[in-house]
């Protein structure tokens, strides 16, 4: 059958509906998680949330950029991507400006995974990813790889719609 040619009801709700899946299906594989360390030092930390993402087959961007000393760079990173489908994970210790900053600035998710030594270091330090200023929703998860989980489920959320 040609449906080019012959434009019935019957082939225009075709087209629409095939239409349609198209855009499910694409969309998914437009999901992606844009990852923002403060430091090229943060590497190997961030070699474990690429790891995940490959794992569940989730397309990743890593950036480096501190808030503290690029917050400019930060904001064109954030820009980049805010008419996309993409969820920050903020890979930032010690004094963690990167992840309120990012969710300040952007309407998508920000998930901070905080790199931290030892437990003595998360001890000190986790203060500064969990207290957020109001109105500034960074979320804070410690694993890499279930920060990757999270990322997944908020896509699947959009998925199952």
């Amino acid at each position: 059958m040609q449906y080019f040619r012959e434009f019935s009801k019957h082939t225009i709700a075709y087209l629409k509906v095939n239409w349609q899946n198209i855009g499910r299906i694409s969309s998914f594989f437009m999901s992606k998680i844009i990852i923002i360390s403060g430091s090229d030092k943060d590497q190997p930390f961030v070699e474990k949330i690429q790891s995940a993402c490959q794992e569940f087959g989730i397309e990743q961007i890593w950036y480096s950029a501190s808030a503290h000393k690029q917050p400019q760079k930060v904001l064109e990173i954030l820009e980049k991507y805010e008419t996309e489908k993409v969820i920050f994970i903020t890979v930032a210790g010690r004094s963690n400006a990167l992840s309120g900053f990012c969710a300040a600035n952007s309407s998508k998710p920000v998930l901070a995974c905080p790199p931290f030594a030892d437990k003595m270091d998360m001890f000190v330090n986790i203060h500064s990813t969990i207290q957020m200023p109001s109105d500034v929703p960074a979320l804070t998860v410690l694993e890499p790889r279930n920060a990757v989980i999270a990322c997944k489920k908020i896509f699947d959320l959009q998925e199952k719609k």
